[in-house]
């Protein structure tokens, strides 16, 4: 039981603060920089939004995208309907700029369908993705495709910055997460690749790009694909996408679940990344920052059941590792309970992670029933 506990307990202090140093240290001392471009690098692009039912952010994102700070003859947009019924067709057709093409999809089958049916059609030499509700720094088209110009990298996430405009515990902690996240992707590159994206600012060279089945998730499926042929994927930090976290708490758990979920299943796929003779270090980022950070749920029970046995034998050891870790989900509990409140950084990161912990959980159980989730309604 002593060594159960221990495993659980060194596991995910691994997973949280044990990686992160060794990338930060491995990064260090074998970097690889990303070679900048030679004078200006404007390669065309062509940004792919997939929306449904996003009449309420739809056109601001639209313009937010042709008014970036980069020559107009050089960037188009595709907006896939995924037969939207709310007016967003109609929106975005009204929109008047040439640049702008809506195409529909009927019937309604998710985004990665979506992006399988206008990414043909796309004329830019590099694809960027955006969320229907993702606002973009003024120059973050430009800033997303400079290290594009290294012929060794193949896709390129920018920076995820979630505002929290409540206040909520939700909101706070989803804004302190990304934060983490963030850093440990800085890491990442300097060390070679990162293992995961956003989804909402990627870019990727048209030319390696590959349809998806509609099921897999294309933030995690893609980029996973571009690392398999032998290209980098890169964390661009001034390429900024600024977005709305959710402070409903049931809507984020919901939007964690079915990432996860899909981040499974993506796994599942590309489960040859994971082979460490074949993939060396990105292999062990790989078990290290997705699937042991997506069992991290699993080492917290079994850390606290087993604690829970080894307290027994009386020790006063046992018991204040047992308080620490009740205080702990204790505090989580309490902030649940006053989510809608202003709470200090410390409560609202333990809350946030023990809501992304059991969404994990419950998304786990769900890929060993053989369950997909491929349409979803908007983050609203």
């Amino acid at each position: 039981m002593t060594f159960l506990f221990w495993i659980c307990l060194l596991l995910l202090i691994y997973i949280y603060a044990g990686y992160p140093i060794c990338v930060w240290l491995l990064g260090a001392v074998r970097p690889r920089p990303i070679r900048p471009p030679e004078g200006a690098y404007e390669p065309t692009v062509t940004v792919l939004i997939a929306a449904y039912n996003e009449a309420q952010h739809i056109e601001r994102t639209v313009r937010n995208k042709l008014d970036q700070e980069y020559p107009a003859a050089k960037l188009d947009v595709i907006v896939v309907s995924d037969e939207s019924d709310d007016g967003t067709d109609e929106i975005v057709e009204g929109i008047g700029d040439a640049r702008v093409r809506l195409v529909r999809q009927v019937p309604r089958a998710g985004k990665t369908s979506g992006l399988n049916l206008i990414a043909p059609l796309a004329t830019g030499e590099v694809l960027i993705t955006s969320d229907a509700n993702s606002f973009y720094a003024p120059d973050t088209v430009r800033e997303l495709v400079q290290p594009l110009a290294d012929t060794e990298v193949g896709y390129v996430t920018g920076r995820m910055l979630y505002r929290a405009p409540d206040g909520s515990a939700t909101g706070e902690g989803c804004s302190t997460y990304m934060t983490y996240e963030n850093q440990l992707r800085a890491w990442e590159t300097r060390l070679g690749s990162i293992v995961g994206v956003d989804g909402g600012v990627d870019a990727i060279k048209r030319d390696i790009w590959e349809p998806m089945r509609p099921d897999q998730l294309p933030d995690f499926v893609e980029p996973l694909t571009v690392r398999e042929k032998g290209y980098r994927v890169v964390y661009q930090p001034t390429a900024k996408l600024y977005e709305d976290a959710l402070g409903d708490t049931s809507d984020e758990f919901r939007m964690r679940v079915r990432v996860s979920l899909r981040a499974w299943w993506a796994l599942k796929d590309k489960a040859a990344l994971l082979d460490l003779s074949r993939f060396g270090v990105f292999a062990w980022q790989l078990w290290s920052h997705k699937v042991l950070r997506y069992l991290a749920p699993f080492f917290q029970v079994g850390a606290l059941l087993t604690n829970a046995v080894l307290v027994r034998s009386g020790s006063e050891f046992w018991g204040a590792l047992l308080m620490a870790q009740v205080a702990f989900y204790g505090v989580a509990g309490a902030a649940h309970g006053l989510r809608d409140r202003d709470l200090p950084g410390p409560v609202t990161a333990a809350y946030y992670l023990c809501v992304v912990n059991l969404a994990s959980g419950l998304a786990f159980v769900q890929f060993l029933q053989g369950k997909k989730k491929v349409m979803w309604k908007p983050r609203v």
